[in-house]
């Protein structure tokens, strides 16, 4: 059978070239991928060893090739992939990866990351390893060195001899550290197993709507390039992967507040008539059987069976979410737990098309604004990224939420207010608040995390003291 290479990169699985060309895509837009070939001395085949992980886990029939189908130099390639797919938790692992080009690019970060620090293990333990690696990449250059100089085919056929016969005693080396220490090896990778799921995990709770199950339908509507970006942020951040905890904790409870208050909206809104078979009266449902069905039948295609009205899930709490959140520093402990709430309330406005505003503010505010709940992942990272510290100004922020309200195209709002301190209100632009609260028709909740303040009741519908945002009371802003 005919070596598989494509610019000097063999693979040692069945890989074809549509194959590489994917990979290569993905490469080229990947800074996690990209990132792990950043090696002292660099493992001179490790580019096509990546081809060669991510193609296991692509591919829906990956098969290893025989080991004597595999050039020397390829053979440490051959060893590396045998012992990762010759694992069952591995072959188990697959059945979710298989043709699917995110959880394959960011398991092939993983496993890569995982075969590098491994081997940079043994090479510190093992002398010839790491001399036998220099070598072979040293001789690489003087060979790449020579192409350029003189073109293909005018390689030193002795130094391709001696790179040939490095390469035969590096997979020696290699070969025989997986045999002696089998099952360090084994544990990084099923370290990369748990690192990928994690990071899927994690970008689902992230991107996720209030919807159940609804990470993955989020997560294909980003360009590939969005997605990988935000995985490779995921993987390196153990701040973002905090936020990504908080954040699909409390969408699930924004997703319970919902159906709440659409079932309150329902049942205040009474029966109409009509075909829809989620909204039909349980009745009306019952009437399905041998006896009636005809009956059903006839007046569910005349729209004449009886079901909930539900209008008034439409007209209800429909204005902008302006979410002014306290980022000075005595917030610093809550940071990533607020930065959760802020990505559920992004999430309620996405689903229902909202305005979103948010507000962060400490001795000033600063504003970031998503019409029609126009919320991208890059979005939700931007929010997620910086922390203000500093003092803390009430008027500053409440003044952007007004503008927001003055230039949204609803008149009523919901202000959530976040604080955990005080700061003073000027009479005079107290008197401008409330005018704007009664031209306007807007409210502030106000969540008053851990304290007592005067300041926040002077110019808040409605304050409610929490302990911090895991508090039942912070979860009444998600029924807005």
């Amino acid at each position: 059978m005919k070596n598989q290479t494509w610019n000097g990169q063999e693979s040692v699985i069945n890989t074809d070239k549509f194959d590489r060309r994917r990979f290569q895509k993905l490469y080229e837009i990947s800074q996690g991928l990209q990132g792990l070939n950043d090696f002292d001395t660099p493992f001179p085949t490790y580019h096509a060893l990546l081809n060669d992980i991510w193609g296991s886990l692509y591919k829906m029939k990956p098969e290893l090739k025989d080991r004597e189908e595999v050039t020397s130099e390829f053979k440490t390639n051959h060893a590396f992939m045998q012992r990762i797919m010759e694992d069952e938790s591995f072959e188990h692992y697959r059945e979710t990866t298989r043709l699917d080009d995110l959880s394959s690019a960011i398991g092939t970060v993983q496993f890569g990351k995982k075969t590098k620090e491994w081997l940079e293990k043994q090479r510190a333990k093992n002398e010839a390893l790491d001399q036998h690696m220099r070598e072979m990449q040293h001789m690489r250059d003087q060979m790449e060195k020579q192409r350029r100089d003189h073109g293909a085919g005018e390689e030193n056929k002795e130094l391709k001899q001696d790179l040939q016969q490095q390469s035969e005693e590096l997979h020696n080396h290699v070969e025989q550290a997986l045999q002696k220490d089998k099952r360090s090896f084994e544990q990084a990778m099923e370290g990369a197993i748990q690192d990928t799921k994690d990071t899927k995990e994690n970008l689902k709770s992230l991107m996720g709507g209030t919807k159940a199950g609804s990470g993955d339908a989020e997560l294909k509507k980003m360009p590939l390039r969005d997605q990988l970006e935000l995985a490779d942020t995921m993987a390196v951040n153990t701040q973002m992967k905090e936020i990504a905890d908080w954040a699909g904790r409390f969408k699930q409870i924004a997703r319970k507040k919902q159906k709440s208050k659409h079932d309150k909206a329902t049942s205040r809104s009474g029966v109409t008539l009509g075909n829809n078979p989620e909204r039909l009266l349980p009745t009306e449902l019952a009437l399905y059987n041998e006896s009636t069905r005809t009956e059903f039948l006839r007046r569910f295609a005349k729209r004449t069976t009886r079901q909930h009205d539900t209008r008034g899930k439409d007209t209800l709490g429909r204005g902008p979410i302006i979410l002014c959140l306290d980022q000075s520093g005595s917030m610093k402990s809550l940071d990533t737990q607020s930065k959760g709430f802020v990505i559920a309330l992004m999430s309620i406005a996405k689903k229902q098309h909202r305005d979103f505003a948010f507000i962060p503010f400490s001795g000033s505010a600063y504003k970031y604004i998503f019409p029609k709940g126009k919320i991208y992942g890059k979005d939700m990272v931007q929010a997620c990224e910086n922390f203000l510290g500093g003092g803390t100004n009430f008027e500053a922020p409440l003044r952007k939420g007004i503008e927001v309200i003055r230039n949204s195209r609803f008149k009523k709002a919901d202000i959530v207010f976040v604080t955990d301190g005080e700061a003073p209100i000027s009479e005079g632009f107290l008197r401008y608040l409330n005018n704007q609260k009664g031209e306007k028709g807007f409210h502030v909740l106000t969540l008053l995390i851990g304290s007592s303040s005067k300041s926040v009741q002077i110019f808040s519908d409605k304050v409610l003291q929490v302990r911090d945002f895991t508090d039942e009371g912070s979860f009444t802003a998600f029924e807005i």
